[in-house]
């Protein structure tokens, strides 16, 4: 079981500002807003009492009826001999799947829709995709004498990928890549390898919903490790390794999704000790790397972590297309065969034009990144200012990269926008997808990969379908915001 102490809760709550009433109702509304934010996992066990009325400097008495109240309203359960724990109420928790708000995390539920989809984070094609399927196609006549079966991947893209990481800091062989059919394919492949049922998946707080998709399916358990405000919380991710002790990690160090987060050098080296320490297999998540926007980043966190502990994970979808459909795994040449071996009962292999078209577009990545990025800068900036304009009251850090804002709109409401802002044209995902058991209904993320001709009117309709969940109040109905 989860367990937190009453300094590191006291810390929690912290950093909160103060609001009026009662102590007790401010203690139990802090804690409320925790477990809503994702930042207190559910069913972690709380401090005890007088504990956690010494780190907060207020009687017992403020802490009982702290917890009572917490109780009445479903967010702590207690049981005989394991403590009080956090929890949700039955409207606002669920399980795996479609019950964390609408359907299957899936782009197929916008096909055949007018809806401008804001769900899933996809730029469009760049030009040079389609010269790079021009010279496939010039390449394919070579291939055609063959079977066209390569369980591990073209040797000249498995290149490729290997003379990419190693520009970038992490030294790699041909040998130690596996060519998959995108990022999700390679995480796939790592969770039928290494987890089985009842495994536990130490993952971010909040994360991608494919992965934690992913592993539900294969019958394992997510461990959610908070994100703080501003990085990653080391002594949350060491204290979840030692209490839990994962089977597999799942982490994405560089802007991630959905809150843009880039881990610093030093974070990535006291996440790789950590991990190394516990010999727990960590999946680095990779997918948004090329897409820096301001600045340069870090090395890889595999260049802290051991060949045999470390599946990179890679894709071109986001950097290019994702009708690419084109992945890859990178680790030690023991692992990618077993990984190899893993894929030949699903697959025999990559469609060939693709991964020419592919090892193309690498080749010519350097040249290309420089007007991706400007476009995405241009569009994450108009999504910014837009949202400055008419939703004053929404709260987001800029990215330093990738594709999406992770918006905080000060109020519990996002399964509800969902649904107010189809019938105004809009799709979007509601900020439960992204967590485990129900967090983040005061989030919403937006990706900023439309021309910046199409954000304006989104964030107009995204304005009006606010005002309509929030009118009469509804913004400050729930007695969380009592502390905000």
């Amino acid at each position: 079981m989860r367990t937190v102490t009453g300094p590191q809760l006291a810390t929690m709550i912290g950093d909160r500002p103060e609001a009026g009433g009662p102590a007790y109702a401010r203690v139990a509304a802090a804690i409320r807003r925790l477990v809503l934010d994702g930042r207190l996992p559910l069913d972690t066990r709380l401090p005890g009492e007088r504990e956690l009325a010494a780190a907060l400097g207020v009687s017992r008495t403020t802490v009982t009826a702290a917890y009572d109240e917490l109780r009445d309203g479903g967010y702590a359960v207690s049981r005989q001999g394991s403590g009080t724990r956090s929890a949700l109420p039955p409207s606002r928790g669920g399980t795996r799947g479609d019950a964390r708000g609408g359907p299957a995390w899936t782009p197929w539920a916008a096909d055949g829709s007018d809806l401008l989809d804001l769900a899933h984070a996809a730029p469009e094609a760049p030009a040079e995709v389609r010269r790079a399927y021009d010279a496939a196609l010039e390449q394919l006549p070579r291939h055609l004498p063959g079977s066209g079966y390569h369980l591990f991947g073209l040797p000249e893209l498995r290149a490729a990928v290997a003379d990419r990481l190693t520009a970038r800091g992490l030294p790699t062989l041909p040998a130690q890549v596996l060519v998959t059919a995108g990022a999700q394919h390679a995480f796939t492949l790592v969770l039928q390898l290494a987890t089985g049922v009842g495994d536990r998946v130490l993952v971010e707080q909040p994360t991608y919903p494919n992965a934690l998709d992913a592993i539900g399916r294969h019958g394992a358990t997510a461990v959610p490790v908070p994100l703080a405000a501003d990085g990653w919380d080391l002594g949350a991710v060491a204290a979840a390794v030692r209490q839990t002790a994962p089977r597999l990690a799942y982490l994405m160090p560089d802007f991630h999704n959905p809150t843009g987060l880039l881990a610093t050098d030093a974070e990535r080296r006291e996440l790789g000790a950590v991990l190394t320490r516990s010999r727990t297999l960590t999946v680095v998540d990779e997918t948004l790397v090329e897409l820096a926007l301001d600045g340069p980043v870090p090395p890889p966190l595999a260049t802290h972590l051991p060949d045999d502990l470390t599946v990179t994970v890679g894709s071109a979808s986001k950097t290019l297309w994702g009708g690419l459909r084109v992945g890859w795994a990178r680790a030690s040449t023991a692992l990618i065969r077993r990984l190899a071996a893993v894929r030949a009962s699903v697959d025999m292999g990559s469609a060939v034009v693709e991964q020419l078209a592919v090892t193309e577009l690498l080749g010519g990545l350097d040249a290309a990144l420089p007007a991706r990025r400007a476009e995405l800068r241009t569009r994450r900036d108009a999504l910014l200012d837009a949202l400055a304009r008419r939703l004053p009251t929404w709260r987001t850090r800029v990215p330093a990269g990738g594709l999406v804002l992770w918006c905080d709109l000060g109020a519990p409401v996002s399964t509800r926008l969902v649904g107010a802002a189809e019938r105004h044209g809009i799709r979007l995902a509601a900020g439960p997808r992204f967590g485990v058991d129900g967090a983040f209904e005061r989030w919403l993320r937006l990706p900023y990969t439309h021309p910046a001709d199409v954000i304006e009117p989104a964030v107009e309709a995204l304005e009006q379908a606010f005002r309509a969940v929030t009118a009469d109040g509804g913004a400050t109905a729930d007695p969380v915001d009592a502390v905000a």
